[in-house]
């Protein structure tokens, strides 16, 4: 039997759940939080839409019930307070990393052999929280941040070329912020290099537009949004579960690759059933180092400040 938990009912674990469901490839997906009847009352309803969606995962919907989560094949976290406009990413390290070291502590007690995805901010800190709190090895701790930063590179290039996001294959490096390096030597639309389509002015507007995507969407919403990070967890979960060894950009532990030790940051991956198979390393040219050095910086910065909160050192 599959078995997926979900820790953290609010939009984004909310939204996972529904992307979840309606694939259908789960047996029973679990969804907890600490809030009484928000787990249980999303679980209800979407259960309730399963006639009218045609699948048969089964929804439970639990409050701060973590053995109702034993035996999960993979765990995703969501908990954490969201940004709110005028925040950082960065602002979230001290609550967020001690919510995330509980719960994952708690989740790998009773699921020993799960595979963890972290989605709280700030992400790639908060994965090594999550690592420290596990005793997990590395390729079982990864976080979702490249798969949905893409996305909205993507969405950014579809607009100014008026052209499927289909047909885009794009890739990013480094943290999951303002420092995050997309790559235009790596971004082809139907197999045709992005330079051959749009000028450097253009396509640098693009990468800012996708370096600011949260922010775009908090002014709108006024926190941080749901849907695309709902759909983004629910590909890397896929994956994981039916073993499709599939290239995905994710937040992945580093231990001498690209140059960096100690530090979870955004690089292509293999992802299957064993977490991450193995971290593709790319030739860089000099400007993607200095950009992927400043994002690199910029992490460790904040991965500091957290192992002194916590007292990891």
């Amino acid at each position: 039997m599959t078995k997926v938990t979900i820790i953290g009912a609010g939009e984004v674990g909310g939204s996972c759940a529904c992307a979840l469901a309606d694939r259908d490839f789960i047996n029973e997906l679990v969804i907890l939080d600490v809030k009484d009847g928000i787990a249980q009352g999303k679980a209800l309803d979407m259960n309730q839409s399963a006639a009218l969606k045609r699948f048969d995962t089964k929804l439970i919907g639990v409050t701060d019930d973590y053995e109702a989560t034993k035996g999960s094949d993979v765990i995703v976290i969501t908990s954490g307070i969201a940004r709110k406009p005028g925040m950082e990413r960065s602002d979230l390290v001290a609550t967020n990393a001690r919510i995330v070291f509980n719960v994952s502590e708690k989740a790998a007690a009773v699921s020993p052999d799960a595979v963890i995805i972290c989605v709280s901010n700030p992400l790639d800190v908060l994965c090594y929280s999550a690592l420290k709190a596990t005793g997990f090895p590395p390729e079982r701790v990864l976080g979702m941040s490249g798969l949905l930063d893409i996305a909205r590179y993507k969405y950014a290039i579809s607009e100014m070329l008026q052209v499927s996001t289909k047909d885009i294959q794009a890739l990013i490096l480094g943290g999951h912020g303002k420092t995050m390096v997309p790559m235009p030597r790596y971004t082809t639309i139907g197999g045709i290099p992005i330079r051959m389509l749009l000028s450097e002015e253009k396509i640098q507007e693009a990468i800012h537009r996708t370096q600011l995507g949260g922010e775009e969407l908090i002014d709108c919403l006024g926190r941080s949004a749901w849907y695309a990070a709902g759909a983004a967890i629910c590909e890397m979960v896929e994956a994981v579960v039916c073993d499709q060894k599939r290239v995905f950009p994710a937040c992945a532990y580093l231990d001498g690759e690209y140059g960096y030790n100690d530090i979870y940051l955004g690089v292509p991956i293999i992802l299957g059933r064993n977490g991450v198979e193995r971290i593709i390393e790319l030739e860089l040219d000099p400007d993607d180092k200095k950009r992927f050095e400043i994002s690199q910086e910029e992490v460790r910065k904040n991965l500091e400040l957290m192992k002194n909160l916590l007292n990891f050192n």
